[in-house]
């Protein structure tokens, strides 16, 4: 199994910054894809960004094109999503995500609330 836990949601104000963080642990080898998606109230869940781990390959959903960053650590099993120039659409619930051949693993979630 492999168990990912996220950090660094909480509130911020319009134009601010915030850094998620998600953990990896249990059966860390071979994961394939790490990534993040939300999910809105009243929305369906969707990608923000994903990167393999085995590259810095990246992609960005359009909504967070020039204002997310992702990034990862291989050594400490973790991957970050930077957001910059924060909007109150941005507010949402934000789930870690890993893909480990053949299976899809998903984080808690951690709650990203943005005033105007």
């Amino acid at each position: 199994q492999v168990h990912l836990v996220e950090s660094g949601g909480g509130l911020a104000q319009a134009g601010g910054s915030l850094k998620l963080s998600c953990l990896a642990s249990g059966s860390v080898s071979s994961i394939n894809v790490m990534g993040w998606y939300r999910q809105a109230p009243g929305k369906q869940r969707e990608l923000v960004a994903s990167i393999f781990t085995s590259s810095d390959i990246t992609t960005y959903a359009d909504a967070v094109k020039g204002r997310a960053t992702i990034s990862r650590d291989n050594a400490k099993n973790t991957v970050y999503l930077q957001m910059n120039s924060l909007k109150p659409e941005d507010t949402a619930v934000y789930y870690c995500h890993a893909y480990r051949w053949p299976t899809t693993y998903w984080g808690q979630g951690t709650q990203v609330t943005v005033s105007s």
